[in-house]
């Protein structure tokens, strides 16, 4: 039958939305399409260029990745979208923004995944999209090669910790010294289970193996301090401590945050985890640093005693404790890199402030477009934005922006 030019215009997929779904010209919400496609009224797809071959076996079951069907120049785009849509819902101008950057596939440096014991074999992988069933994993193209490479030995490792059809955890996380590796609702108890964990951990070299039974994590194998090195300074790795997905990404971030702030004499570094920013930043310049979780905050107090920095760590929420428009006014620049909810009580009072400099990295597109409506109502203006894809080929998107009064 043949089809009218009408009818493949109206076919034509001419965006990414939300959720990596395509949307043609009539606004059909099409899963698996790439700009370009072409889908006709019976939803037959016909490839367009933009549209690839995912290098993964496990797409699109795997909910681990959303978008390995498009190319790197419609993921960027994806990327970009995400951010100038949520500042448009806000009803905000659109300003500079960078070339999104988007970091390589076997990357990530640490993953939470889920793992069952079905009969005498456990599955280990990430949930299927939209469902609690485990993608057992036998290929993975965002893991890096040393979380990939634990893979296959946690599963027969697991069969002896888990009950039949229970359910566990597994994170993992890429530190200095190797793998830090976290087992959720295992029993590990007796010299037996002892000598196993032992075992297993040094067999695979791991920085720290620790077992979380519903009481809280214990580690049960560290042979020596775990540390991740942050503006050349070792800092100790809490278990379960924020870290950006990959090293990649915590560079683009790091090198936008850096230029934003270039020439300031003193900077506050708000929500600073284990000090990502504080510390590369105190090199050239007087940090104060306020975290409200207190593991981290001690971790990179002691941190920045050991490196000679200029920081002040403050344990402080700063959801339920803003820094004042007083306490503002010390700094030329302030740095803050909050949950993804955002950091709405933060801003009434910087909105307020003269600070000349306001640099702001987010997972979230959306709470970041709310807080940056808050700032622009007090007078600051949205300079730059430099967009992040450092979850490849998922919806998840972070940025920076640099606001200036």
């Amino acid at each position: 039958m043949c089809v009218s030019e009408a009818v493949i215009d109206d076919g034509l997929v001419i965006r990414l939305a939300g959720r990596g779904d395509g949307v043609t010209a009539d606004s059909r919400h099409v899963p698996l399409t790439a700009p370009g496609d072409v889908v006709d009224p019976y939803g037959v797809i016909t490839r367009g260029p933009h549209h690839v071959d995912p290098p993964c076996k496990h797409f699109p079951r795997c909910g681990g990745c959303e978008l390995q069907h498009v190319d790197d120049d419609s993921y960027a785009g994806f990327v970009s979208d995400r951010i100038t849509g949520a500042l448009r819902a806000q009803g905000l101008g659109v300003p500079e923004m960078a070339p999104a950057h988007l970091s390589p596939s076997h990357t990530r440096r640490r993953a939470t995944m889920r793992a069952e014991r079905i009969g005498k074999r456990v599955v280990l992988g990430f949930n299927e999209g939209s469902s609690h069933r485990i993608i057992d994993l036998a290929q993975c193209d965002i893991l890096h090669p040393a979380l990939f490479a634990l893979v296959a030995p946690l599963r027969k490792f697991l069969l002896e910790l888990m009950r039949e059809k229970r359910a566990a955890g597994v994170q993992m996380t890429l530190t200095d010294q190797g793998v830090d590796l976290l087992l959720e609702k295992v029993t590990a108890d007796g010299l037996d289970a002892a000598e196993a964990l032992t075992a297993f951990a040094q067999a695979h070299n791991l920085a720290r193996l620790s077992i979380d039974d519903g009481d809280g994590p214990q580690a049960r194998w560290e042979p020596a301090g775990v540390t991740v090195t942050l503006g050349g300074i070792a800092v100790g790795m809490p278990v379960k401590g924020f870290l950006q997905a990959t090293a990649d990404g915590e560079a683009a971030l790091l090198a936008a945050v850096s230029e934003a702030v270039r020439g300031a004499g003193t900077i506050a570094d708000l929500f600073a985890g284990l000090g990502t920013f504080a510390l590369p930043l105190s090199a050239n310049a007087k940090v104060y640093a306020a975290e409200g979780a207190r593991d981290p905050a001690l971790a990179l107090k002691l941190a920045a005693a050991r490196g000679g920095r200029q920081m002040l760590v403050d344990h402080r929420d700063l959801y339920r404790r803003p820094l004042d428009a007083k306490e503002l006014a010390r700094f030329d620049a302030i740095v803050l890199d909050p949950p993804r909810a955002g950091a709405k009580e933060q801003m009434i009072d910087l909105a307020r402030s003269d600070v000349a400099r306001v640099v702001y990295v987010s997972c979230n597109p959306q709470t970041f477009a709310r807080d940056a409506k808050t700032l622009i109502d007090g007078g600051y203006r949205l300079e730059r934005i430099l967009p992040v894809g450092q979850f490849r080929w998922s919806t998840h998107v972070e940025l920076v922006g640099t606001f200036t009064k």
